[in-house]
């Protein structure tokens, strides 16, 4: 009688671990009503936490404000930086993301969705500056400084294409096209749309290569690698809203 007992603690033990193990995030949103989503606040006509109102604005929080109200639950934007974005999904700060560039490195740690964006990185520098770094190719110099954002794609991207030039790495809420504007640096990347929206905020920033981007990228949601179901529930809703012409209109809406 002991030993039944014995078993049948075991067999209970084993069934409420895994049925605890297997619990997705998207019984988790339900049951509490919330989705919670990771954004950084510094990517114009993506998502940017406007100072007058405190509010982030841009195509990825209609998009998540689109997911949370087909999901029936209330939406948390949870504030982050490019070199934190993926450990936040990683350990649970927030259910999902905004737009990440597809990367093989965050996809060792991090499961992605499907995308629904593409772009590609160009360079920026001072308009005034034009005449002396008018291509892509001129940046890679020991007399060029290139700044970018920690922790973003751009990051790596500089090191691999300009090695001979000074990279000056900025930490977030920081931006790297605010050393340009500075002066303390020539040169900064980011991507196509993003560009293409800050060189209307700020008119002393001119894009070096807007007809020839370079080292084209997808934009996709980082969330849990190990979740099936909510990757699967995400990138049903992805394709779904595809259909339906939201992403198109989304992007026209904010100019993308």
């Amino acid at each position: 009688m002991i030993l039944f007992r014995n078993v049948l603690l075991v067999i209970t033990f084993i069934i409420s671990f895994s049925t605890t193990a297997l619990c997705s995030v998207l019984d988790e949103i339900v049951q509490n009503g919330v989705l919670k989503v990771g954004t950084t606040g510094d990517f114009p006509g993506w998502s940017f936490k406007n100072p007058e109102t405190n509010e982030y604005e841009g195509f990825d929080i209609d998009l998540a404000k689109k997911l949370a109200t087909d999901m029936g639950v209330e939406i948390e934007f949870v504030a982050t930086d490019w070199k934190n974005l993926v450990s936040g999904v990683v350990s649970s700060k927030y259910h999902m993301t905004s737009s990440a560039s597809i990367t093989a490195q965050r996809a060792i740690v991090a499961g992605y969705s499907d995308s629904y964006f593409g772009t590609g990185t160009v360079a920026m520098t001072l308009t005034k500056n034009l005449n002396k770094i008018n291509s892509w190719d001129l940046i890679n110099n020991a007399n060029i400084s290139v700044a970018v954002t920690l922790g973003t794609v751009f990051e790596n991207e500089a090191k691999k294409s300009f090695p001979d030039a000074k990279l000056v790495s900025v930490e977030a809420p920081a931006r790297e096209y605010q050393e340009v504007l500075s002066g303390r640096a020539d040169v900064s990347l980011t991507s196509k749309v993003d560009a293409l929206k800050l060189i209307n905020l700020y008119p002393d920033l001119s894009i070096i290569n807007l007809d020839e981007p370079k080292n084209a990228k997808l934009f996709a949601i980082l969330l849990p690698r190990d979740d099936q179901e909510w990757i699967n529930f995400v990138n049903h809703w992805i394709a779904d809203q595809k259909n339906k012409g939201f992403f198109a209109q989304t992007a026209a809406k904010f100019g993308l």
